[in-house]
């Protein structure tokens, strides 16, 4: 997919600079327009009006509704905390599923991944900065698994993507589709369950 049009290099290289900051608050009112009303509604001049900014500025540089959430995808990923080093294998896969039983629960978070799925869902440029930001989670966290696989709590061979993926799908299924509570216990049952299949090397 053709990629949002960056503005001048110069300029974006300056940190603290003017378009660093109406990126920042244009990327932040299309948050909070996501939350309110939902991709549907998401409105480029309605963006502008709550960030303060021209529209021109805004259509100049985004031009569509998907391209802002593609772009705010991409400042999510960049601004999502470290993985965490428990030592093991399970401290290592509970961390990762409750992080992401937070996020999906948070008042504004957990709204916003709703919307920008269902973004996803109705864009190609919106799914595919989704898949990108995925990427870049289950990389983050991979080395979880290859280090596990160092230590031998698992087989050779055992595909650290997929470990990483087992942990979060039924987390994401509560939360799209079952309505069963998203809570501490389901986040760390959804671990100890991706463990104990890679630990059988289900996952080599």
């Amino acid at each position: 997919m053709p990629a949002v049009t960056p503005e001048p290099a110069a300029v974006v290289a300056r940190p603290g600079g003017r378009t660093a900051r109406i990126r920042a608050a244009v990327l932040q009112a299309a948050g909070d327009a996501l939350v309110a009303d939902g991709f549907d509604r998401l409105d480029l001049a309605d963006v502008a009006r709550r960030a303060e900014v021209g529209r021109t500025t805004v259509y100049r540089r985004w031009g569509t509704p998907a391209a802002i959430v593609a772009d705010l995808l991409d400042d999510m990923a960049a601004q999502s905390l470290p993985r965490a080093d428990t030592g093991t294998l399970r401290g290592d896969l509970r961390a990762n599923a409750r992080l992401v039983r937070r996020t999906l629960t948070d008042p504004r978070q957990g709204p916003l991944f709703r919307a920008v799925i269902v973004a996803a869902t109705a864009d190609p440029r919106a799914a595919e900065a989704l898949r990108r930001f995925y990427a870049i989670r289950i990389a983050e966290w991979a080395p979880c698994v290859t280090q596990a696989v160092t230590r031998g709590e698992l087989p050779a061979g055992t595909d650290a993507d997929e470990v990483i993926r087992a942990v979060s799908a039924p987390l994401y299924y509560r939360f799209l589709m079952s309505g069963d509570p998203l809570d501490e216990p389901a986040a760390d049952r959804a671990a100890d369950a991706a463990a104990a299949a890679a630990e059988a090397g289900v996952y080599r």
